[in-house]
């Protein structure tokens, strides 16, 4: 009962300032329909709970499976099955976070079907698979992380300029989709797994990150890939929003069937994956055991209450308001929402507490979590705003930002030490989780359906590769600030 209390008040704090933000423009220049506030409330709630319950069963049975997994995989000493199991573990994590499993719904639901959510799941966590199969082979052959990165987003560049616009946004979105709550804490603990059968100790520390942002890759990789083969897709540029239901349960039942039918899909592999491996592996003891297939129960039910909450009372209001906003065209507000809605969400991403505190365990200390924290939110609060600008000023495109943010990245991993260029490419992909891509991406997405110059595929996307981006700068510049510091202590 203690770990239910202390996650419920974790995400009741991680909740409030978004509801405060809501029910502020809700007062002044956005008022809503009551039954769409209540169901927002509703939604709200569920997320909390239901974040609780899964947070609880990712603690008691994803991030030890990870752990367990790794360490097993490393004992074999077989490079085929190293790289089976990469692959194995890569497309049914991918599958089955939630983040992502929202995207895919999101596109299916702004192209009209023509791009299909299954689609966009297999193509995503196939990609991601391969890609941690290659970030098992990194650790294994003592590869530079930097390299790596370099030569994965060089080829990314050159698949993105023969990439339409639409591909491009939706690629960079679903590789941050795709690292969240249950993706981040599993391949941390892999990754962890397999380093620390390392002798050299340092080698260990620098190998404990990395694999997230490599896995990242991955997904940006596969959807490219999509757009080559579907470049005479026709989709829509529209949202495509009915009138609120005025009937206050109605969206929930309607969700229900499909709430549950996602939680399946996504969970039951991993949990027939655990119970295999305690087959032929880890034969753990009966309260181990236990304690792991109650934690994959948390995990089911919390998966099933977020889906619930976020699909029927949640993304509803974010889009509201985008949409109300621009259609007034309050264009200084929409930047300054945009802003502190980035800036507190950040601070609320479960995966987000996931890393920070894995990053002041594994540097015993050395990187502070709330040193992270800063630069971390304060550079998601400009990424939300910058995607309020793509809407406003035409001829904006996405690429614009990116190709100097990625060449700066880049650049910056010569000069950082190579610990934070893990760090933060890492925390690129750990800041865009669920919230970031529920309410967030239905907030950027109502504001483009809304503003005349705008793009619903085009700007309305693009937004979570943004918040991507900002801590893999932030994080190397505080890398900088460090080797300064160090450097000026003597040390």
């Amino acid at each position: 009962m203690s770990l239910l209390f202390s996650k419920l008040k974790e995400n009741i704090f991680a909740m409030i300032p978004i509801i405060v933000i809501v029910f502020l423009l809700h007062l002044t220049v956005v008022p809503l329909p009551m039954e769409v506030l209540i169901r927002f409330v509703i939604g709200a709630l569920f997320i909390i709970i239901g974040l609780s319950l899964f947070l609880i069963g990712v603690d008691l049975a994803i991030t030890p499976l990870g752990s367990l997994t790794g360490e097993q995989i490393t004992k074999t000493h077989k490079l085929w099955f190293v790289l089976l199991a990469g692959l194995v573990l890569g497309f049914f994590i991918s599958v089955a976070e939630p983040g992502l499993l929202v995207f895919a719904n999101q596109v299916e639901f702004v192209t009209e079907g023509a791009l299909q959510s299954h689609v966009i799941l297999i193509m995503v966590s196939i990609g991601l698979a391969i890609l941690v199969a290659l970030g098992f082979l990194r650790i294994i052959f003592n590869i530079p992380l930097f390299k790596i990165l370099l030569v994965l987003y060089i080829i990314i560049g050159i698949m993105a300029m023969f990439s339409s616009p639409t591909f491009l946004a939706i690629a960079f979105d679903a590789s941050g989709a795709t690292t969240g709550v249950l993706a981040v804490p599993f391949l941390l603990a892999l990754s962890v797994g397999i380093s620390r059968l390392k002798r050299n100790s340092k080698a260990s520390e620098k190998d404990s990150f990395g694999l997230v942002a490599i896995a990242s890759a991955g997904a940006i990789m596969s959807l490219l890939a999509l757009g080559f083969f579907t470049r005479n897709l026709t989709l829509s540029d529209t949202l495509g929003l009915d009138e609120p239901i005025t009937d206050l349960w109605l969206p929930f039942v309607l969700e229900l069937p499909v709430s549950i039918s996602d939680t399946l899909v996504a969970l039951s592999p991993i949990l027939g994956i655990f119970l295999l491996m305690q087959l032929m592996g880890f034969k753990l003891k009966r309260r181990p055991l236990f304690r792991m297939i109650k934690g994959f129960i948390y995990a089911m039910l919390g998966l099933f209450i977020f889906l619930l909450g976020v699909n029927a009372g949640f993304m509803e209001v974010g889009q509201l308001l985008g949409e109300t906003l621009a259609s007034k065209n309050l264009k200084w507000l929409m930047v300054i929402a945009g802003f502190f809605i980035g800036l507190f969400t950040i601070i609320a991403e479960p995966a987000v507490s996931v890393l920070t505190h894995q990053i002041e365990d594994i540097t015993a200390g050395y990187v502070k979590r709330r040193l992270v924290l800063i630069p971390l939110s304060i550079g998601v609060g400009f990424a939300i705003s910058i995607s309020m600008l793509r809407i406003i000023i035409p001829g904006l495109e996405l690429w614009h930002i990116l190709l100097p943010g990625y060449l700066l990245s880049l650049a910056m991993m010569f000069i950082v030490p190579k610990l934070f260029v893990g760090i933060a490419f890492d925390a690129g992909g750990v800041a865009t989780g669920p919230l970031t891509a529920t309410f967030t991406l239905a907030f950027v997405q109502g504001a483009a359906n809304a503003y005349d110059s705008a793009s619903v595929v085009i700007d309305g996307f693009g937004m979570i590769a943004l918040v991507a981006l900002a801590p893999i700068i932030t994080l190397q510049i505080l890398g900088l600030v460090y080797k300064i510091r160090t450097r000026k202590a003597g040390i």
